[in-house]
């Protein structure tokens, strides 16, 4: 049975579109704002996400935000918000769908089985070494036993994964962590963060084997 998180203040579409998906054999959990939301994400993983855009404690595009700093679960707004500036910025903060109220109830299923069948196609595990990364749920693992990251922390290994036997400069790397956190990262930041990240993957963190530094230039993630 798929799991989803359904976003939205309006508790009595919510409550119609819950007893609804769960006659199309959907698990639903419901989350009315912004923080609710994003205690479920942390919690628990979904196989998608249907977002509403305006929430009484913040907004869909910030949920988005935070679920793409660290996982690539499906996410489709439903909003009554269909102008144009609204739907690109929602593509922009990463969404993979956006659909306009009143939307056709059969056709959100379609499209949410479209876009849980298109990640699942595209996601993989990511392997270097004893370090694995399954983008899909979001976790990281080491010798099959699952670490706890931060999500700058997870960030950061995504990008040195995904980047493996690559030179990733400081400036690179410091621009990536800052365009999903929105806060400017120092170098002093950086440092911490690349200390915190060798001190959970790394069997010696003062010898490091996998995050490997290049003196003056940058990092580069070895694939042992």
């Amino acid at each position: 049975m798929q799991t989803i998180l359904l976003v939205e203040d309006d508790r009595q579409l919510a409550n119609h579109l819950m007893q609804f998906l769960s006659g199309e054999d959907f698990q639903v959990t419901h989350a009315c704002g912004q923080q609710d939301a994003l205690r479920a994400f942390s919690a628990q993983s979904f196989d998608c996400i249907l977002l509403d855009l305006s929430l009484s404690d913040g907004n869909g595009f910030a949920v988005c935000a935070a679920v793409r700093a660290v996982s690539d679960t499906p996410v489709i707004f439903l909003t009554a918000s269909a102008d144009e500036a609204c739907t690109v910025a929602g593509f922009e903060v990463g969404a993979d769908d956006y659909i306009g109220k009143p939307f056709r109830p059969r056709e959100l299923v379609a499209r949410i089985k479209h876009a849980v069948r298109k990640h699942s196609r595209s996601s993989s595990v990511i392997q270097c070494g004893k370090i694995a990364i399954d983008p899909a749920k979001g976790t990281v693992t080491k010798n099959g036993e699952e670490l706890f990251l931060s999500a700058l922390e997870y960030r950061l290994l995504l990008i040195f994964l995904t980047n493996k036997n690559q030179l990733l400069s400081r400036d690179r790397l410091a621009d990536e962590l800052w365009s999903v956190s929105s806060e400017y990262v120092s170098d002093n930041t950086l440092n911490v963060y690349i200390k915190r990240l060798r001190e959970k993957i790394e069997d010696d963190p003062q010898n490091p084997q996998i995050l490997k530094t290049v003196r003056g230039l940058g990092y580069r993630a070895v694939d042992l």
